[in-house]
């Protein structure tokens, strides 16, 4: 039987490369992301591309959403053996004021429902499975270098490459590795570096490996 990759924040680029990557590994992928339009246009392009694929709809700013889908994908199609935490609002700050009330909804979309979402999963069945759980993180969380003008993603960031370390040190006496590739770079199709399919290959890397749990690429 095939093994199972969550990946919640689909996307044209890094999301999907990583759906990709474990496709190409023989995985089946649940993606999951906020438009069902565009689900249907990614679950499309996969299965034409042979893979097996399953989407469903979900906003990481409403926790209730998620639990939702991770549960209707695991009657499915059963206990995962990967998650893949692919979330992060890159939409440039500009004018608008950085509120205490934008600050709390970019930290449940950016980094509570990643924990949200990483508790759903860590069942004893995930860690008989030795399953993965793996983030998207933020090179600047590590290098200390912020980028002004995402001030609420390198704050959320941080705090997700904190949560990393905390759930990596819990989870890993049960058997689940917890690790989180900190991207340090534009992603960008066809650059030499940044390409998101180069990046996917660190995921597939760390999951597979299981040794470094923080990744800066």
């Amino acid at each position: 039987m095939k093994k199972t990759l969550i990946l919640i924040g689909a996307g044209a680029g890094l999301g999907n490369a990583v759906a990709r990557e474990f496709a190409e590994h023989d995985f089946r992928v649940a993606l999951v992301a906020r438009s069902k339009e565009h689900l249907d246009e990614y679950e499309a392009e996969l299965k034409a591309e042979g893979y097996e694929v399953m989407t469903r709809a979900a906003d990481a700013l409403y926790p209730e959403t998620l639990t939702k889908a991770i549960r209707e994908i695991s009657a499915e199609w059963g206990t995962a053996d990967a998650l893949v935490y692919n979330v992060g609002i890159t939409t440039p700050d500009g004018k608008q004021e950085i509120t205490s009330e934008l600050l709390m909804q970019r930290y449940q979309i950016d980094a509570a429902s990643a924990y949200h979402c990483a508790s759903l999963v860590a069942t004893d069945e995930f860690a008989k499975k030795k399953g993965a759980i793996l983030f998207t993180g933020g090179g600047f969380a590590k290098t200390f270098q912020p980028i002004l003008f995402l001030k609420p993603l390198c704050i959320d960031k941080a705090a997700l490459n904190a949560m990393n370390i905390v759930l990596h040190h819990e989870l890993e006496p049960k058997g689940i590795f917890v690790g989180s590739v900190l991207v340090s770079g534009v992603i960008a199709p066809g650059d030499e570096k940044y390409d998101p399919a180069l990046i996917a290959k660190e995921y597939w890397k760390m999951y597979t490996e299981r040794n470094a749990f923080e990744v800066v690429y």
